[in-house]
């Protein structure tokens, strides 16, 4: 099969391409820093991959521009930089990739445990997550046979948390202490419920939850 992953070579969208070869199928890997270059805020940047790279049996996005801080803090551009990423993006690339795929071709996208959980400071990240959820099935439907699902992870070590500095020991700290998991997740655990979706062919309009029972504390 052949995949086309949106996001950085690292952290999920790295673990994701790894899985996807390790079972034997083909890697793009786009991104605004990739070989080949793609900018979810941009339809014609979509539109022109979409042209430079064909036919795809799947598509999986990882991007985000994430929009943390209260109501007080959060200004109109970074909320509105956190849907064109995550959901406008997504939207325009079922427009411009579907008619691409085969009836057995699937979408995954990303959404987060921040959709169902509410936290002091993930308004509109929560927001987002949450609209994912919603186009993921209305997506399900509309494109059917080709399946939509999507993602929501928990709290994952990847570089995505770095720009906290010390802070992000103290939340990795408070998530091991709540989750019923004990532990905060690793890359890798996305990456097998991301193949999980991609070759299960009776899963479509699904939301799968993998963050260690995060949003149920």
């Amino acid at each position: 099969m052949k995949v086309l992953v949106i996001g950085r070579d690292s952290g999920i969208a790295g673990a994701v391409a790894a899985k996807v070869r390790e079972a034997g199928g083909t890697v793009v890997l786009a991104g605004r820093n990739q070989d080949e270059h793609v900018d979810l805020t941009d339809e014609s940047s979509i539109a022109a991959l979409a042209e430079r790279i064909g036919a795809v049996d799947h598509v999986v996005s990882t991007a985000s521009a994430r929009a943390r801080g209260t109501v007080a803090d959060l200004g109109r551009d970074a909320v509105r930089a956190s849907f064109d990423v995550k959901v406008i993006g997504p939207i325009l690339l079922a427009r411009h990739f579907a008619p691409r795929m085969p009836a057995t071709g699937s979408f995954v996208f990303f959404s987060g445990a921040s959709a169902r959980k509410v936290m002091p400071g993930m308004l509109a990240v929560g927001a987002t997550n949450a609209a994912v959820d919603a186009i993921t099935r209305s997506l399900a439907v509309e494109l059917a046979p080709i399946r939509v699902n999507a993602i929501s992870p928990g709290t994952i070590d990847t570089g995505a948390y770095d720009g906290l500095g010390e802070q992000k020991a103290v939340l990795f700290a408070a998530r091991e202490a709540t989750s019923p998991a004990g532990r905060v997740g690793r890359a890798e655990e996305i990456a097998d419920a991301v193949h999980f979706a991609l070759t299960n062919t009776f899963l479509t309009g699904v939301s799968l939850s993998v963050d260690g029972g995060e949003a149920l504390v």
